[in-house]
């Protein structure tokens, strides 16, 4: 399968995207002699395919469409689902925070529905290897759909199914990207397979995941200080002078988290500041810092 054209004619198998004056939208897949209805009338692929991007076309009953090839965030968030995808707020923090490069050497624990594979492909680049790991065959069958649609494949991906701490079989990586339920449990697979300086990068949903993640991190001393935080993605109302916030806002969706891989025999260094009260009381279960007793004092 080869990449869809990102300029020039639209061609026969491309996706477009339908866009109306009230803001309704629709993808659909450029098939010769076919036609797409609307609640205003036929639109004839034929009058699209062959023509440029940006045009009008006009359905059966006089309705205007736009017509464009979807940017990559339109195609994610409208593709075919079998995991929730990461949205496109996050996986453009996961390649800018995490610094995916091109040419990287990327492990990806968790293909969910491919969303956030696309991104990464593009970000290496042909050059790259991005290596994609999913525990159900049905999620995987679903992402490599979606990911061959959007890109039209890449010669450095593979695409396995199986637990990435049993199966992995990259032993340098530049970056460990981990969307799983318990990404703690990866840690001293990062701290084997990362090069040093290698970046580690969880997408978790709750603060708890988030903790534990952190902590266990802290406790395996060789990853640099994590740092954690999410994004919010709100659009505003542009009409006249009413410009304002939009009343609706994608809030939150995840954390992210990141840190980085020391050299062998260095470990990093540890926090000069004394944690918070009640920081590992305890209702905490998670590791602790190096040299906390396992019970905090009480008070005096």
């Amino acid at each position: 399968m080869t990449a869809a054209p990102r300029s020039g004619p639209l061609t026969e198998g491309e996706w477009v995207r339908l866009n109306d004056a009230k803001g309704r939208k629709h993808n659909i897949r450029l098939e010769a002699g076919r036609e797409f209805s609307t609640k205003k009338g036929q639109i004839r692929h034929d009058d699209i395919i062959g023509r440029p991007e940006g045009i009008v076309v006009t359905s059966s009953l006089d309705g205007d469409y736009q017509v464009f090839r979807p940017l990559l965030h339109e195609y994610v968030v409208s593709m075919p689902r079998g995991a929730a995808i990461i949205y496109p707020k996050d996986a453009a923090h996961v390649v800018t925070m995490a610094d995916i490069f091109p040419g990287a050497r990327v492990v990806e624990a968790g293909a969910g529905s491919g969303s956030l594979t696309t991104y990464l492909l593009r970000a290496i680049g042909p050059e790259g290897a991005l290596g994609s790991y999913e525990l159900r065959e049905d999620f995987a069958e679903t992402a490599r759909a979606n990911v061959e649609q959007a890109t039209g494949g890449h010669p450095g991906w593979t695409l396995t199914v199986g637990d990435v701490r049993e199966v992995m079989t990259e032993t340098e990586v530049d970056r460990l990207v981990l969307d799983m339920v318990d990404p703690w449990t990866c840690v001293p697979l990062a701290a084997e397979r990362l090069v040093p300086g290698g970046v580690v990068c969880a997408y978790v949903a709750t603060t708890t995941q988030l903790s534990r993640f952190v902590e266990t991190l802290r406790a395996e001393g060789g990853f640099t200080e994590p740092v954690a935080w999410e994004t919010m993605q709100r659009e505003w109302h542009l009409e006249g002078l009413a410009v304002r916030p939009d009343h609706r806002m994608v809030g939150h969706t995840a954390f992210l988290v990141t840190a980085r891989r020391m050299a062998p025999g260095h470990r990093a260094l540890e926090k000069t500041r004394r944690p918070a009260p009640g920081a590992y009381g305890p209702d905490y279960t998670g590791p602790r810092p190096a040299g906390m007793a396992d019970e905090p004092p009480g008070d005096a």
